[in-house]
């Protein structure tokens, strides 16, 4: 039996997406072609297609006998979690060729990483390179060469740039190959608390370096369950990726017999397969429902409350704060991974990974197994099973088993009935400040309410040069504000968390308000995020004071200043960036001027009405 606030929640969904769903699928359906799609191109078109093709593929893709698997890569060797995927496209190409298909790399996009922008000039264009690569795959895709497409990506905006452009082209079956976590290195507890120690000077540059390079060692995705992990557990609970597909590690023969399998399967899900399963059916209300409340019941990033509703829209669906909100106070949190605990991805894996929780949702009715995936079969049940490699058959061919029913442990993954909390640990927070979200699950329940006059800044780098002079030592409320999406690209302030860190450890109650983001890793200290109005649109941070009184309380799901009436007084204005040339933001201007709000997903893409 379904939730009842679930179901309640998906009808709302469903009643208020009623006429931009509907405009979505028309247009879905009217762009769905019999065959394989190129046989719509002219004879010039399809040779220039195939002119650097091997001789074998270009007779099969100008004779429109095979499906082409069209393949969007975030690839670059600077950053781990992308190095891998360097050799994902011929091992495609390989599996292709076995099963009677053709790939062709349809097109890059770029992946940034906010690991290396932190803090920096070039964290201003993170959110904004979403949209961009959204965009690069809609270019990539525009040759309608192909009959399905495999996208690479595992990073923070990197899926879900990859997921809207594949949305746009929601008439293609889209699966998303992922290149998986880096083996464990020192602990995340223990890598924060060098950061700390770093930020009370009591750690110099050299050790605060070699515990980074420690933490961050080797190929694949940071292990701690920020934005990058929590996209792969998104893209399973949606029906995105293969089953088990998220967290096994890259250049391994599990891993390449994953990559050969989805190939396998992109083939099957075309046209000229026997389940067609373009992507804009398999992303349905009911699918992102199901990422919301896995994103509950992990603790996963406060990034994702601005990315599904950009993913939603795409595919002509509106949803807000208030259903993540509803959806967070009936699902138990039953997933302890770093910063919500000490243990990382791959300890969540070993303890029983995607398919317990999965099976664990459905067993309490906190999901919809009534869906479509590209795994095809019996819906999420297929989500319930693991992956295994068959030694007795080919090399790169897999089998699934079913998973664990039972947490292998109970200190990392436990049961909905014995939950770590009662609830998902996201709050809604409004007030004579906006609406803003906060992430409680990380946050010692003591720390949670914080009342404290203002630190009024509007720079990161104010607060920072305020500590070093020591005229931080007290109760305070830091109000960062024109850190939203028209003001500088809303970066994330995660710069902040060592700082404040060590302040609330002294014994300070102290709190963050801002209308920026934090990092997919934010815990520990009290952080109303993503309030909006932003304060560059004259929302109230812009009149708000250094000693207003702030209250940041949870419990009661407010974020006010006490005692003093905004209305009033002066809108201040942003201060001039003395920086805007720098690493080309200027030419980031035009996003920044269009973008929406967070609460409407903070986009330069458009509307969902825009389908109607």
């Amino acid at each position: 039996m379904l939730n009842n606030v679930i179901h309640s929640v998906t009808d709302r969904i469903i009643e208020r997406s009623k006429d931009t769903r509907a405009a979505y699928l028309e247009a879905l359906e009217a762009n769905v072609k019999e065959g394989p799609r190129r046989r719509r191109l002219s004879e010039g078109n399809l040779a220039h297609a195939t002119a650097a093709c091997p001789l074998h593929e270009k007779t099969e893709i100008l004779g429109a006998g095979w499906a082409n698997i069209g393949i969007v890569t975030s690839y670059n060797d600077m950053l781990s979690a992308h190095q891998p995927f360097n050799k994902f496209p011929p091992l495609i190409k390989h599996a292709a060729r076995r099963n009677g298909a053709t790939a062709q790399v349809a097109g890059g996009t770029p992946a940034m990483c906010d690991g290396v922008t932190q803090g920096q000039d070039g964290m201003e264009l993170s959110l904004f390179s979403r949209d961009v690569i959204a965009m690069s795959t809609a270019v990539a895709l525009s040759h309608d060469m192909f009959d399905a497409a495999i996208h690479l990506g595992v990073c923070d905006k990197i899926v879900p740039g990859l997921l809207i452009g594949a949305l746009r082209y929601g008439y293609i079956p889209s699966i998303f190959a992922p290149a998986g976590p880096m083996p464990s290195g020192i602990s995340n507890p223990e890598k924060a608390k060098v950061r700390q120690l770093f930020a009370e000077g009591k750690v110099d540059r050299k050790a605060l370096l070699k515990a980074e390079s420690e933490s961050y060692h080797a190929p694949g995705t940071c292990t701690f369950y920020g934005t990058a992990n929590s996209n792969q557990m998104l893209m399973e609970i949606m029906g995105l990726q293969l089953p088990g597909a998220s967290f096994i590690h890259p250049n391994t023969p599990l891993r390449d017999a994953i990559t050969a399998q989805t190939t396998r399967r992109a083939i099957q899900i075309t046209q000229l397969g026997s389940e067609f399963t373009p992507s804009g059916r398999v992303v349905d209300e009911k699918a992102v429902v199901n990422g919301i409340v896995g994103l509950m019941a992990t603790g996963g990033s406060t990034n994702l409350t601005i990315h599904m509703i950009a993913i939603a829209r795409a595919a002509g669906i509106i949803i807000n704060w208030d259903d993540f909100s509803e959806i967070s106070a009936v699902t138990p949190l039953i997933c302890r991974i770093y910063p919500n605990g000490v243990a990382d991805v791959n300890h969540f894996h070993a303890a029983g990974g995607m398919a317990y929780l999965v099976n664990e949702l459905i067993e309490a009715g906190l999901v919809h197994t009534d869906v479509t995936t590209i795994a095809g079969g019996e819906g999420l049940f297929e989500y319930t099973r693991e992956p295994i490699r068959n030694a007795h058959a080919e090399a790169d061919y897999v089998l699934w088993r079913k998973g664990p029913i039972e947490s292998l442990d109970p200190e990392i993954l436990t049961t909905i009935n014995e939950p770590f909390r009662p609830d998902g640990g996201l709050r809604l927070l409004s007030g004579n400040l906006g609406r803003g979200v906060m992430k409680v699950s990380a946050v010692k329940r003591d720390n949670w309410k914080v009342e404290a006059p203002a630190i009024v800044v509007d720079h990161q780098d104010e607060l920072v040069a305020m500590h070093k002079k020591g005229e931080l030592e007290r109760d305070f409320v830091a109000v960062l504000r024109f850190q939203g999406p028209r003001a500088n690209g809303m970066p994330e302030l995660h710069k902040l968390t060592p700082i404040l860190g060590a302040l609330q450890d002294k014994g300070f109650k102290v709190a963050l308000v801002t209308d920026g983001r934090m990092s997919g890793a934010s815990g520990k200290i009290p952080a109303v995020i993503h309030l909006h109005p932003e304060a560059a649109l004259g929302g109230p941070l812009s009149q708000v004071e250094t000693g207003d009184l702030i209250s940041v309380d949870p419990l009661n799901n407010s974020v006010t200043a006490i005692g003093v009436e905004l209305a009033p007084r002066e809108k201040s204005t942003q201060p001039k960036a003395e920086n805007l040339s720098a690493l080309g933001m200027n030419m980031f201007a035009p996003m920044r001027a269009n973008a929406g709000a967070a609460e409407e997903g903070a986009s330069v893409l458009g509307d969902p009405e825009w389908f109607t």
